[in-house]
């Protein structure tokens, strides 16, 4: 059997929200530190396939379980849950 979070992440076996070509689109800057507005940010989601929001949605799902100071994308995962992928 599978684990959720193994399914979430890449062939690299890190998460989906260490993937810095589908991450790239939801911030403004190189080193992604800075999120785009909530209209691009929704308009980026869309964007993705079915998989990708499922994967991503499972590693901010698994990084709210393990909290702890290396989880490094709060502001992305808050954004995910507002527009509905929680």
């Amino acid at each position: 059997m599978v684990a959720g979070s193994a399914l979430a992440g890449s062939s690299k076996g890190t998460s989906a929200l260490d993937d810095p070509a589908k991450m790239k689109p939801f911030y403004t800057d190189s080193g992604m530190k800075t999120m785009v507005s909530n209209d691009a940010f929704a308009r980026a989601w869309k964007a993705l396939t079915p998989e990708d929001q499922t994967a991503m949605r499972t590693a901010c799902a698994d990084e709210v379980k393990n909290a702890n100071p290396t989880n490094t994308h709060p502001e992305f995962c808050s954004s995910v849950k507002l527009i509905g992928g929680s």
